[in-house]
C-alpha cells in the first residue's frame, strides 16, 4: 500500500479519539486564520479558506471554533501572527518527508523538529532536497461499500478529478489541489462520505519498506504529526499487504 493512502488511513483512525480530535481542531483552526488573513473571510470567494472550513467540518469542528478562528485572521478579533514553510528530510531506509509546518516562532520549531526526525532515525535536510519527488495534489479515500465504482467515477471526473485507484479496499480519487474544493463539494452533494481527505503530496515514486523498516518510518511520521506546528507530513513509502497484515496483527 503507497504511503500516502496509509498514512491517510492512519491519520483517520487516530483522530478518532478525544485528544487526537483536539489536536486536529487547533491545527485546522490555525490554518483558518491564516487563509482569512491572506485572502479574507468570503468564502465564495476565498478558496483555500471555503476548503479548510469543509475540512474542519469533516472532523466535527464545532461552528463556533470555525467562525472564530475565521474572525482572528480577518482581523475582528485579537490573534497571533503565523508563518508558514516546508521541512524536507529523509526517515529510516531513504524515505523522503516532508511537513507543511505553520508556526508562531520558528526559532522553537526548526529544533523540534529537527530532534523528532534524529530521533526517528531521520535527517532534516535542505530546503528542495525532497520536494522534487511529489505533487501536490487532493486526495480523498472513499470505503469501496460506500458508492459503487461507476458512480464514483461519474461524479468526480465531472467535477475535475484526475484519477480514480483501488487501494486495498478502498477507492483512491486524486485531483490538482486547485480542484480540490469542487471535487470535495460534487462528492458531499452525491452522498459519498469520504473516510478521508485532504491536500497532501503524492509521490511521483516509492520506497519499498519490510516490515521492520516499514514499523520505524510510522513511528516517525507519528512523531511529527503530533507537533502542534506540524500541519501534514507526506512520504514516499511503500508497504506490502504482507508487511501490512502483519503489522496489523501487533
Amino acid at each position: 500500500m503507497a504511503g500516502h493512502s496509509k498514512w491517510a488511513n492512519i491519520k483517520h483512525k487516530k483522530a478518532a479519539t478525544d485528544a487526537k480530535r483536539a489536536k486536529s481542531w487547533s491545527k485546522v483552526s490555525k490554518a483558518i486564520m491564516v487563509a482569512a488573513k491572506n485572502g479574507g473571510s468570503d468564502l465564495d470567494t476565498n478558496i483555500r479558506l471555503r476548503t479548510l472550513v469543509a475540512d474542519a467540518r469533516s472532523v466535527s469542528m464545532p461552528k463556533d471554533n470555525i467562525e472564530r478562528a475565521i474572525k482572528k485572521g480577518a482581523g475582528q478579533l485579537e490573534t497571533i501572527a503565523f508563518e508558514e514553510f516546508v521541512y524536507e528530510g529523509y526517515g529510516p531506509n531513504g524515505v523522503a518527508i516532508m511537513c507543511d509546518i505553520l508556526t508562531d516562532n520558528r526559532n522553537r520549531t526548526a529544533p523540534e523538529v529537527k530532534k523528532i526526525f534524529e530521533k526517528g532515525g531521520g535527517k532534516l535536510g535542505a530546503s528542495g532536497c525532497v520536494s522534487y519527488l511529489f505533487d501536490r495534489k487532493g486526495l480523498f479515500l472513499i470505503s469501496s461499500d460506500a458508492v459503487g465504482e461507476e458512480q464514483l467515477m461519474e461524479v468526480s471526473l465531472e467535477s475535475g478529478a484526475d484519477d480514480i485507484s483501488m487501494q486495498g479496499e478502498n477507492f483512491e480519487v486524486t485531483c490538482s489541489s486547485e480542484s480540490y474544493s469542487d471535487v470535495s463539494q460534487s462528492l458531499e452533494e452525491a452522498g459519498i462520505e469520504c473516510i478521508s481527505k485532504q491536500v497532501t503530496r503524492i509521490p511521483q515514486n516509492t520506497v519499498d519498506l519490510d516490515v521492520n523498516m516499514a514499523r520505524q518510518v510510522l513511528k516517525l511520521m507519528e512523531s511529527l504529526d503530533d507537533h502542534d506546528d506540524v500541519q501534514s507530513v507526506s512520504a514516499n513509502f511503500n508497504i506490502s499487504d504482507e508487511a501490512m497484515a502483519e503489522l496489523a496483527n501487533e
